[in-house]
């Protein structure tokens, strides 16, 4: 096998700013839903669609008494047809823009994409791919290989993309589809609770008359009967209703979604932008917050304990904090906060009468009380107890409660 006989190319730009292409082998774009190979969910659908008709005009249809057969055949049979009809149509027109269906044949391969020269396929309303110029509400699908006029999406189910030349022949489809397999899922329900109920309301085509006993069916009715047996029909009817109601789940949330569509008057292509800007935000505000949870971790857990004295003295206050360094710090912070808190409270007597100028009397007091902060040392018996501790860097500095000065035991 020759590999490189192949051209190679890339349908759609990499995302990042890395500029090395990554080329894929060449493949010409698809014209229609036809176009080889098809998509197993497209194979599914017409599957599932042909055994939905098959059961419904061949086996529970037929079963249901006058009117209600007839009534049943007219409109599940439009239906369906209608649904097929409309279906073939979506699949056959080729939603490509008009500049692209101006071109001779799409059999030529596309060009290279240069990741390095365009950031994007289309690009100044022109598309590098397919080199032509096209509309604002255009863009490239990579499924099917070519700019998609007034592009919705590309739809698995019909194996072509939806655009709009072809999307109300796809809402038809998907109407028609979601209205005929609930009147399948009624029409089931009821054979299965009459079977009980009232079988011989089930029995009337003249076929029946010949067959003796409930527990012999007919299927096929009125052309090919055949016979079968009362737990064969309600096997395959409790199949099919558990195989249509999953198909009536999906079609009711898709018709549902595009009715929303309507609603708010955009396509899926730009709900789906929508909704990607706004994971991108929500991802943005997610990320800043873990910034300031890390910011805000970063800051001291833990503090040292201190012991705080805060005395009143008139209308201002001032604020010692000690450190529990070890023993003999806190024998010393419990000494110096007793002797100003005794002076806080003959301070707060004397100026309760003293609001102007203070007694000289008072000063002295006041210079005593703070001379003999100053002079406190721990006796020997106290150095005994605690000979670990040598310097006076371990006693804490002492701020002056009549003043700003900073006092330690060099001062004394």
């Amino acid at each position: 096998m020759n590999c490189f006989s192949h051209r190679l190319r890339r349908t759609s730009p990499v995302q990042g700013s890395s500029s090395r292409n990554e080329l894929v082998t060449s493949k010409p774009p698809r014209m229609n839903g036809w176009s080889w190979p098809p998509q197993a969910f497209q194979v599914v659908g017409w599957l599932v669609y042909s055994y939905l008709a098959i059961v419904s005009f061949g086996i529970y249809i037929p079963l249901l008494p006058l009117p209600w057969n007839h009534v049943l055949y007219s409109l599940t049979g439009i239906t369906f047809i209608v649904h097929f009809f409309t279906h073939i149509v979506a699949v056959t027109i080729d939603p490509a823009d008009a500049g692209v269906r101006a071109k001779q044949s799409y059999s030529r391969p596309m060009p290279l994409f240069d990741h390095t020269k365009q950031r994007h396929v289309i690009q100044d309303l022109h598309c590098y791919l397919c080199d032509v110029k096209v509309g604002p509400r255009v863009k490239h699908c990579g499924i099917c290989n070519k700019c998609v006029e007034d592009f919705d999406h590309h739809c698995k189910w019909l194996n072509t993309c939806v655009g709009g030349r072809n999307y109300w022949y796809f809402f038809v489809a998907l109407s028609s589809a979601t209205l005929g397999v609930f009147l399948l899922v009624v029409v089931i329900l009821f054979i299965f609770i009459q079977h009980y109920l009232d079988p011989n309301s089930l029995r009337t085509a003249p076929q029946f008359s010949s067959i003796l006993g409930n527990g012999t069916w007919l299927v096929f009715l009125p052309l090919a009967p055949i016979k079968t047996t009362s737990a064969g029909l309600l096997i395959l009817a409790f199949v099919t209703v558990m195989l249509s109601i999953t198909c009536l789940l999906l079609l009711c949330h898709l018709l549902g979604f595009h009715f929303y569509l309507f609603y708010k008057g955009i396509s899926t292509f730009d709900y789906v932008k929508m909704q990607r800007q706004k994971e991108a935000r929500n991802r943005d505000i997610e990320a800043e917050k873990a910034n300031d949870a890390k910011t805000h971790n970063k800051a001291p857990q833990n503090q040292e304990s201190s012991i705080d004295c805060e005395p009143a003295l008139s209308q201002s206050s001032s604020t010692c904090k000690f450190d529990n360094n070890g023993p003999l710090s806190s024998r010393l912070s419990e000494s110096i906060c007793t002797e100003m808190e005794n002076f806080k409270k003959s301070a707060g007597k004397e100026n309760s009468f003293n609001y102007g100028t203070e007694n000289p009397k008072e000063n002295t007091e006041r210079e005593m009380s703070v001379s003999d902060i100053k002079s406190w040392k721990p006796d020997a018996d106290e150095e005994a107890q605690w000979p670990s501790v040598k310097s006076a860097d371990s006693v804490p500095g002492v701020q002056d409660p009549l003043g700003s000065s900073v006092m330690t035991p060099d001062d004394t």
